[in-house]
């Protein structure tokens, strides 16, 4: 309900993105569509302008944040030959540079927000965007104030920047792990690949564990893993593959066993997060069909068959554990002068509400009024626009301050006179990742029982393909049949197909 208001209230949005509709129309925004993977780029050749043209909050950049002296040389081409200044941004993001000028200017003549999605992440060098966007948000130096600053994930997590005071929700412990190893989620397939293989994280030496069994549950790698040809080949190498499962997904179709678990719809649960003002009661609405079960019978199966029911259950079943659950958020509630109804009449309404704060909440304005006092986890505690600790690591990818790389595969790259297109992945509309694709509402978005792929009039026609068509999409990594969609709400040289 708040982006009407946003637009009722006439604040000016600029949507940088190479999808025109990524931003709701209500807003009614300014559309600027660089080549994916140069955001980095342009935010370099938006903060040269605020130097060039002294529209830079140096007392901000003082106070609040370190090491701005050891970006300056690289961003001014002091050290390197290269001013980042709007005609270099524009070359490499095919945003004119008069655009990029004027897109600085204004954002620095009045209060701005810079938000930028979480999907970046997920691009070749993912992390720079990000930290050029604190960057950027601290030249400005409204990081902390009402309206402005910088914020991340903004669409896909409903918690960033809301207004509400963290609850005490029903959860259970995650545990610990007693292995004391891990992976960052992206290595699936290395890991797999490669046992005992040697990589490094955060600074740290570290090795790849032998894994002979895979349990899967709550997650579907094969939904955002970037080479599936190579995932698969991974996926074979463990002896065996267990998997949690209410729908027929990619990572079930490759597991060796597969637990049918029932839907949120065939058990009873909780539905509740620290960062929302709802308690839901999921009551069943149907018995599992078939022969699913929910995954506490079935861990409470499997901790039967090993003897240790007890430990595992500690003695309840799912109504108790459920019970157990909310009277302990509620207890806790409770110490936040924050009073929740008894189970039973929680489960009668079918939800709880908590209520608002006082006030809005505003990013970082605590760091903002004092930041002594509330200094950020940086080992500065301030905005390391510099980073001692990353640059000690001594990574040639990822340096101690953002800077600009060229990404493996882009449209700018050599790669891409033989694959002139870049495929961009978004969240599909008509399903949750690959959660009900066979539903009716997902089925009905496909032409010729394939997934929809858009793309540009100007790449059809230079490819003789009509609205409705069905194409063949691929790269040297493989290939897909999808649904042709027309439309310019994709920039020239981008395919749109969604994830899942």
């Amino acid at each position: 309900q708040w982006l009407p208001k946003l637009a009722e209230a006439g604040v000016e949005v600029v949507s940088i993105t190479p999808l025109r509709d990524d931003t709701a129309k209500v807003l009614n925004a300014t559309w600027l569509a660089p080549r994916p993977n140069t955001d980095t780029a342009l935010m370099l050749g938006l903060a040269h302008t605020l130097i060039a043209e002294d529209l830079h909050d140096t007392a901000f950049l003082a106070r609040y944040c370190t090491g701005f002296d050891r970006f300056l040389p690289y961003l001014m081409g002091d050290s390197d030959g290269k001013p980042k200044n709007a005609a270099w941004a524009a070359e490499i993001c095919e945003i004119d540079a008069e655009t990029i000028l004027a897109l600085a200017r204004k954002m620095a003549d009045g209060r701005t927000m810079i938000g930028t999605a979480y999907s970046l992440q997920r691009g070749d060098h993912g992390e720079q965007p990000f930290w050029m966007t604190a960057v950027l948000g601290a030249m400005l130096g409204q990081i902390g104030l009402p309206g402005g600053g910088i914020g991340f994930g903004y669409g896909s997590m409903n918690v960033q920047g809301k207004a509400l005071d963290p609850i005490a929700a029903p959860n259970l412990s995650a545990g610990g792990n007693h292995a004391g190893s891990f992976i960052p989620v992206a290595r699936i397939a290395d890991m797999l690949l490669n046992p005992g293989g040697a990589y490094d994280f955060n600074g740290e030496a570290r090795t790849y564990p032998d894994i002979r069994l895979v349990y899967w549950c709550g997650g579907n790698p094969f939904h955002h893993h970037q080479d599936i040809n190579r995932l698969i080949d991974a996926w074979r190498r463990p002896e065996t593959v267990i998997v949690h499962e209410p729908w027929w997904t990619a990572t079930a179709r490759h597991a060796d066993i597969v637990l049918p678990a029932t839907t949120t719809l065939e058990r009873n649960d909780i539905g509740a997060s620290s960062g929302d003002r709802f308690i839901i009661a999921m009551e069943k609405a149907v018995e599992p069909i078939g022969q699913a079960r929910n995954d506490y019978d079935i861990f409470s199966g499997l901790a039967d068959r090993i003897g240790v029911t007890e430990a595992f259950t500690e003695g309840r079943n799912e109504d108790e554990w459920l019970r157990h659950l909310y009277d302990v958020a509620r207890q806790q509630c409770a110490q936040q002068k924050i009073t929740l109804p008894s189970f039973d009449e929680f489960w009668e309404n079918g939800y709880v509400e908590t209520p608002e704060p006082d006030a809005p909440y505003v990013l970082y304005s605590e760091f903002r009024d004092d930041p002594d006092a509330e200094p950020l986890r940086t080992p500065s505690g301030k905005i390391e626009i510099f980073s001692e600790k990353i640059d000690s690591f001594g990574y040639d990818d990822c340096p101690g301050h953002p800077t600009w790389m060229e990404p493996s595969e882009w449209l700018g790259g050599t790669k891409a006179e033989t694959y002139p297109l870049h495929l961009i992945s978004n969240q599909p509309q008509t399903r949750l990742h690959a959660q009900m694709d066979q539903g009716k509402v997902s089925l009905r978005s496909k032409i010729h029982g394939r997934e929809p792929a858009s793309l540009n009039p100007e790449d059809a026609a230079a490819r003789g393909i009509s609205d409705g068509d069905v194409v063949r999409v691929f790269n040297d990594r493989g290939a897909t049949l999808a649904g042709a969609v027309v439309t310019d709400n994709v920039r020239p040289g981008v395919i749109l197909i969604a994830t899942g």
